[in-house]
């Protein structure tokens, strides 16, 4: 996850990423939020032959235009899932497939 979390924080331009935050946490924004997902596990003869880890990345922020989400947008194996707003903050939500490079 160390890699992703360097990425996640090369496209916001910050060091405002957090992994699954606790509620007592007190954000700066913008930031991104990232939490695990599901697995997504390709079989080949009843085996698991490759596991790509599903993560949800939340983009918050004030601005609604902000050029991080066409960075994470961009990426690979990664789509736009929903926007909403709440507490006057902008949420752009991603799901992105990310497997570390060993």
């Amino acid at each position: 996850m160390d890699q992703l979390l360097v990425l996640l924080k090369e496209i916001l331009g910050s060091d405002n990423v957090y992994f699954q935050p606790p509620p007592s946490l007190t954000m700066a924004y913008p930031c991104i939020v990232f939490n695990r997902m599901n697995m997504d596990v390709a079989f080949a003869n009843n085996s698991p032959y490759r596991l790509t880890q599903r993560y949800m990345v939340t983009l918050i922020d004030r601005d609604p235009e902000n050029p991080a989400i066409e960075k994470l947008a961009s990426l690979p194996m990664c789509r736009h899932d929903r926007w909403f707003a709440s507490d006057n903050l902008n949420h752009d939500v991603f799901n992105l497939y990310f497997k570390e490079k060993a």
